[in-house]
């Protein structure tokens, strides 16, 4: 059974989701608490380094936070990243298995989509919050608000190419939720430990409004 509303729940708290890239263990509570003390307590942590699934159950422990994992790509990942204690997933694409297996699994997901025939598929197998990505290239906020109608009781989380520029043009549409950005963790800021920063950054976004 798909649990929209606990996602929705995640996902509301805040108007901006941190796309987190982790390479080193040591940073991942630091980070993460920088980003939860500055409002943004949904971490996605993106399976994309070595350390990844550690960074998630390190986050986990996060007061405040609720971490998920992204760019799940397999049934495999995302059974790895639940045992880490990933409440949520992301997956930058909606194969039929990686539907199954969230279904399987009973954690909320929030599956990438492109197109409107792909939204529809997803909203198919009872999932109407997703993710809209790579927003930018994808159509961005004109073709968002173009599914709106047709697709009324669809949402997204728009992803890929979102920056302080753009992310109000997003979260001021009807069928956004929120939006998935990575503007909030630079890698040099990550990589010097300015937490500081990451905390200012978070205020930032979250006072985001569309």
């Amino acid at each position: 059974m798909i649990d929209t509303a606990a996602l929705l729940a995640t996902l509301r708290r805040a108007p901006v989701v941190p796309v987190l890239i982790v390479e080193k263990l040591e940073h991942a509570v630091p980070l993460g608490t920088a980003l939860v003390n500055g409002g943004l307590p949904a971490l996605e942590v993106t399976l994309r380094t070595p350390v990844a699934l550690d960074v998630v159950r390190a986050m986990a422990d996060i007061p405040g936070g609720v971490v998920g994992a992204g760019t799940i790509l397999d049934p495999a990942q995302a059974r790895e990243a639940v045992a880490a204690g990933a409440k949520f997933l992301v997956s930058p694409g909606a194969t039929p298995a990686i539907l199954d297996a969230a279904l399987e699994l009973g954690v909320p997901l929030l599956p990438g989509v492109a197109t409107a025939s792909e939204a529809m598929a997803a909203r198919e197998r009872g999932f109407k919050v997703l993710k809209f990505f790579p927003a930018g290239p994808a159509g961005g906020p004109t073709y968002l608000k173009a599914l709106a109608s047709p697709l009324g009781d669809v949402v997204f989380c728009p992803t890929g190419g979102v920056s302080p520029e753009n992310a109000r043009d997003y979260l001021k549409l009807p069928n956004v939720v929120c939006v998935g950005g990575s503007w909030v963790a630079p890698a040099d800021a990550v990589a010097a430990g300015d937490w500081a920063r990451v905390e200012a950054l978070a205020r930032e976004a979250a006072a985001i409004r569309g």
